[in-house]
């Protein structure tokens, strides 16, 4: 059967989360004529673009690779929301800690250090005189860097909507993909709907990335992840002005937190959770007492000033990669697939610039940013 072809763009973007809403705004800036598709709604809470906030940082222990980056990002969440007329960054400072030899300090301290970022190493006493809702352990190094802080997820996914309707795109939510095809001329994208026809397409559909693109099937792994929001015993002490973000290696795994912000409580996570991966369509089961009990003693060990009782335990979506690198790279063997970015937990913060790039790989199939290290050829030649 033969699917209605119900029109013609440029570009059509698949996924309007974080990836998706950037690319959608760079593109229709730029005169692209484009159509994002949505299968939820816009924005909404299946996958891993919600929960008020998500930490910007500097100091990137995961890669140095990564900084430049990061400074084209901070700018254009600045552009953003001057356009938007409307707070989307907070600036709180952050903290990376956890040993003298630790994945999350020392990778912190090399970046700062090969980039010239502002900072300072702090012992654990040093960091709770500072800043008394932590309690770390006293072998405990941590950089502070001060232009960390957090964004606010759906307010900047509203905001590149807003902005790419004004230039002129279209945005369709409820419309679930079956799937991007090529053809001739391009790409065919194929939905409950019916068919449209593009020169490119971009696929930012996290989690169900690996359905779109055989190619990634395997690379792109959805797991489940879980977040408390824990009322403070100090409130005062875990205000955004008093409390930095924060990543934190400790020998229960890798941790991260937020001040206070939106909602009530002191929010926090634990990276890969419980290890849970699968289906997209199943894995976002609401939190358990199991959720709750790992990050309740987390927090009395070592938040214990942040520890009082339960206010929201909240479910998304990480989509990790084997090595927990990006992709955004041209699909191989069809170059007018882009694909957009398992990010594996930490990809929020770069959504501005990732926008941009997949602007310039649908439009002249390159880009002036390096993202050498996010490249498919990483994983071995096409399957």
């Amino acid at each position: 059967m033969t699917e209605r072809v119900l029109g013609s763009y440029d570009v059509v973007v698949v996924g309007v989360g974080a990836m998706g809403s950037a690319a959608t705004y760079h593109l229709a800036r730029r005169g692209q004529r484009v159509l994002a598709l949505e299968q939820f709604d816009v924005p909404h809470e299946y996958g891993s673009s919600h929960g008020y906030t998500r930490i910007i940082r500097l100091p990137y222990y995961e890669d140095p690779a990564y900084v430049p980056l990061l400074r084209r990002a901070y700018g254009l969440w600045r552009e953003l929301q001057a356009a938007a007329g409307e707070p989307l960054l907070h600036i709180t400072g952050s903290i990376d800690a956890g040993p003298a030899e630790s994945w999350v300090f020392k990778g912190a301290l090399r970046s700062a250090e090969q980039f010239d970022l502002p900072h300072e190493v702090l012992d654990s006493a040093e960091l709770t005189r500072r800043w008394p809702g932590y309690r770390l352990p006293a072998e405990t190094l941590a950089l502070y860097q001060p232009e960390g802080g957090f964004l606010l997820p759906e307010r900047c996914i509203v905001a590149h909507v807003n902005g790419a309707l004004a230039h002129g795109a279209r945005v369709q939510a409820r419309e679930r993909v079956w799937s991007v095809e090529a053809a001739a001329g391009g790409v065919r994208v194929v939905t409950e709907r019916g068919a449209y026809e593009a020169g490119s397409a971009v696929v930012a559909a996290g989690a169900w990335i690996g359905r779109l693109v055989p190619a990634l099937a395997d690379l792109a792994v959805p797991e489940r992840q879980v977040l408390a929001w824990l009322q403070p015993e100090r409130p005062e002490w875990f205000a955004p002005e008093r409390f930095p973000v924060f990543n934190l290696e400790v020998p229960e795994g890798r941790f991260y937190g937020f001040p206070v912000f939106a909602v009530p409580g002191f929010k926090f996570g634990k990276y890969h959770h419980l290890g849970e991966t699968g289906d997209p369509d199943t894995l976002l089961r609401p939190a358990t007492p199991a959720d709750e009990a790992l990050l309740r003693d987390f927090a009395a060990r070592y938040f214990p000033a942040g520890a009082g009782p339960t206010l929201s335990l909240r479910a998304c979506m990480f989509t990790n990669t084997p090595d927990e690198h990006f992709i955004l790279d041209r699909h191989r063997t069809y170059p007018a697939l882009v694909l957009a970015s398992p990010c594996s937990g930490h990809g929020y913060k770069f959504a501005s610039v990732i926008g941009e790039i997949l602007a310039d790989l649908a439009t002249r199939g390159a880009t002036d940013h390096d993202i050498g290290l996010f490249a498919l050829t990483r994983f071995g030649p096409p399957a």
